[in-house]
């Protein structure tokens, strides 16, 4: 059975571990850093909101799963 739960646990752990290799390397240092992206900063108040940067992850999340969904048979 190609879709089973065991072998979706396993992708998903290795995507965050490959995400959490790339964020500590300094790859994804432009996530939250894009145009359009809402960051204020005072003195001890800080509020980050990644829209434009959530909005890019959403587009290419779904192309992901679109193209999984296509070719996954």
């Amino acid at each position: 059975m190609p879709g089973s739960f065991g072998t979706w646990l396993v992708v998903g752990g290795i995507v965050l571990v490959v995400i959490g290799i790339l964020a500590n390397s300094g790859l994804l240092s432009w996530f939250g850093r894009l145009p359009g992206d809402i960051r204020i900063e005072h003195d001890n108040v800080r509020f980050y909101f990644p829209i434009v940067s959530m909005i890019v992850v959403s587009v290419v999340f779904s192309l992901v799963l679109y193209l999984v969904g296509r070719f996954w048979k």
